[in-house]
């Protein structure tokens, strides 16, 4: 007997030798490598409630895993005390020492992070980056939101707030931080495009709390008439509004923060911010877990993952309140 397929007459004899060619060629193929165990390091910018969230989602993803394979995945997170390229590094260092199957990291600067990334390449350790960009010439999945995007949200929303017209300020984080300098620039641009908006000052706070409510509370010192804040990092906001709330400012000074802290939250339920223009940590950590195992597997991943952002206002926050 003979069948004939696409136009092809095959015997059964032949056809039984492609079947197991192929059935042979999927069992060796992209994502059929597996171990008995994976460990995954985990290294953030620094010690930060936005990095617990990720870190939440990084254990999830571990779990899923676990459940779904049988093999077991371990999440080593490893935080630098402060926000500061040589700590982060050497926590990269260290890492990539102990031959983990994948390091995920949320650069604090790409070139100063580039030497200890190509040398854990050139080991053979695979690289995930979350929140973040490629250094030049290197070419790593990253894993998160439109940075962009996010500003863009938080910067139209304060402009609709302000009717088009207001003097206001913009909180930097990070400013080497490539997520932190993108958000910055792209609420620079978007308040620049109306003739309305005045852009009268702008704070550094490093990804710190307290550092925000300090820069934030001279800013509005120097600048009694001052009408709306945006931010780029995660701690900004939530500084801002213990600003505005210690300066008696609240419903005078309009905030739209950014990402979704438990303080943030509070913030918008209070009615010291108006709104947060959110990226979703937990989805980061989750993903960028996925994304280690699949490349562990042999298997070929994508350029970026884009976990998407959304916008809290009073009506729906609830729904992110844990």
């Amino acid at each position: 007997m003979k069948i004939v397929k696409a136009g092809v007459v095959l015997g059964l004899g032949i056809l039984a030798s492609v079947g197991v060619a192929s059935s042979a060629l999927a069992a060796d193929g992209p994502g059929t490598e597996k171990s008995e165990s994976y460990r995954f390091v985990v290294v953030p910018k620094v010690v930060h409630p936005w990095f617990d969230k990720v870190n939440q989602g990084a254990q999830q993803a571990a779990a899923a895993i676990e459940a779904q394979t049988g093999s077991e995945v371990e999440i080593q997170y490893s935080a630098p005390q402060s926000a500061n390229v040589a700590q982060q590094n050497e926590i990269i260092e260290r890492a990539i020492s102990t031959r983990p199957d994948g390091i995920i990291v949320d650069l604090l600067d790409p070139s100063g992070n580039r030497t200890v990334l190509q040398e854990a390449q050139e080991q053979g350790i695979p690289i995930t980056l979350f929140d973040s960009i490629n250094p030049e010439g290197m070419n790593l999945t990253t894993v998160g939101s439109d940075f962009c995007e996010q500003a863009e949200m938080a910067a139209n929303r304060l402009i609709e707030l302000l009717d088009g017209k207001g003097k206001v300020a913009i909180m930097m984080g990070v400013p080497t931080a490539p997520n932190h300098a993108e958000r910055a620039r792209c609420a620079q641009a978007v308040f620049d495009a109306h003739d309305g908006i005045e852009v009268v000052a702008t704070g550094v706070d490093n990804d710190d709390i307290n550092t925000a409510q300090q820069q934030a509370s001279a800013i509005m010192q120097a600048n009694p008439d001052l009408d709306g804040w945006v931010a780029s990092d995660a701690a900004g906001p939530v500084g801002i509004g213990q600003a505005i709330k210690e300066a008696d400012k609240v419903g005078k000074v309009q905030l739209v923060g950014l990402d979704d802290l438990s303080q943030m939250l509070v913030l918008i339920k209070e009615g010291v911010a108006d709104s947060s223009s959110a990226s979703r940590p937990t989805m980061q950590g989750y993903w960028s877990v996925i994304n280690m195992w699949q490349l562990a597997t042999g298997a070929i991943t994508p350029n970026h993952i884009d976990t998407g952002n959304v916008m809290i206002t009073p009506d729906n926050v609830d729904s992110f309140m844990e």
